[in-house]
């Protein structure tokens, strides 16, 4: 009973991660981008770039520059002073002298009943010039000077309220950053596997387009202001549909942030994240708890397998279900291979195979606690 017990538990983990990995995820791994180029006129429509920041003076520094680099006519820039105390006001003041198109507008204090980016974002929205928004972090560069033009393509040209693309992190040495690298892109598998088959359920705020028109008529975010977070994939996990939504998968239409230094600061970023998906819509969680699950199912069974052959020396089983591990060990690194080329441009090292081990611990620990976390907070 027991070895039934084991072998159906690794058989079902196998089917369903196997539909995971080819169907879905395979989406992204080997997109193929429509030879549809993107208008080139001299008079598109025009683009604010939005950012709230929060003490971010050496970023926005950085970041302020890079944006006016952009190959697009008609855009400007909006940064969000979110109660900042340091250098940020004086470096907008001369920011501003120096490009004509940035303007700025400042949260002095934040309401008792929202959290502070929802109402920094609600406030910059508001006084956006343009009713295509584009959004990002102030820690994040745009990959290229196309980033405006082709993320912003689908709701400009095609009439989507929302366009969605990646957003991945400077790669460094070191054990930490191979797992940022992994989960980002396991993270952007799911959305924009799922967005390119016509089902969203969830984007990133560091590049993420919607028009102010809709924001406004959907009354900002109503129904969660009061939650940490959720500012990006909550409102999209709302609102966005397979019709209204288009994906972005290209390297000169991302973004890269500054990655954690530290377990406990990342933890804590990841916290926050994890947290707002309790508030997902019920058919969304299950996309992500069925490959959880059944990952879960495959290296439990498998594992387990392994121990009972192992110990019988029955080895010609032993080296079967071995197989079959490692057979899918080489189709996760193929698939995250592929998925790091179509959005980042190059094979970015996550050591997918092993920490696809790890991510069992992961995904039902961290979850678990930032499912009952109640002091989220985002500065």
């Amino acid at each position: 009973m027991g070895l039934f017990l084991l072998w159906l538990l690794f058989g079902i983990g196998i089917v369903i991660q196997g539909v995971y990995l080819l169907v879905i995820f395979g989406r992204t791994a080997w997109f193929k981008s429509s030879s549809k180029s993107h208008s080139s006129e001299n008079s598109p429509e025009g683009v604010t770039v939005l950012v709230a920041a929060h003490n971010e003076f050496q970023n926005l520094k950085t970041l302020i520059p890079k944006l006016f680099e952009q190959d697009y006519p008609k855009y400007d820039v909006m940064i969000v002073n979110d109660r900042s105390t340091d250098r940020t006001k004086r470096l907008l003041e001369e920011m501003m002298e120096k490009y004509p198109r940035l303007r700025s507008v400042t949260v002095k204090y934040t309401p008792n009943h929202v959290t502070a980016k929802k109402f920094a974002l609600t406030l910059g929205i508001k006084v956006a010039k343009n009713d295509v928004i584009l959004l990002t972090d102030a820690d994040c560069i745009p990959s290229s000077d196309q980033w405006i033009r082709k993320m912003t393509a689908p709701v400009r040209e095609e009439g989507k309220t929302f366009s969605i693309g990646f957003s991945g992190y400077q790669e460094k040495s070191g054990i930490l950053n191979r797992w940022i690298q992994f989960e980002t892109l396991l993270t952007a598998l799911f959305y924009l596997s799922f967005g390119l088959w016509k089902a969203p359920f969830m984007g990133v705020g560091r590049n993420l387009c919607y028009r102010k028109s809709f924001f406004m008529e959907a009354k900002a975010f109503k129904g969660f202001w009061h939650l940490e977070g959720g500012d990006d994939d909550l409102f999209v996990n709302t609102y966005a549909t397979g019709k209204n939504t288009g994906m972005v998968i290209d390297p000169e239409a991302t973004t890269t942030s500054i990655p954690k230094e530290t377990w406990k600061e990342y933890l804590v970023q990841k916290k926050r994240h994890l947290h707002a998906g309790k508030y997902y819509r019920g058919e969304d969680k299950q996309k992500i708890g069925l490959y959880s699950l059944s990952h879960a199912l495959f290296w439990i069974g498998g594992i387990g397998l392994l121990f009972y052959f192992g110990f019988g020396k029955q080895w010609e089983h032993f080296l079967a279900v071995c197989g079959i591990i490692v057979l899918r060990s080489l189709l996760i690194w193929s698939i995250f291979r592929s998925a790091s080329v179509k959005t980042q441009g190059n094979a970015v090292s996550s050591n997918a195979p092993v920490n696809d081990f790890f991510y069992l611990v992961y995904f039902w620990v961290l979850g678990t606690v930032s499912h009952q976390a109640k002091d989220i907070k985002w500065k």
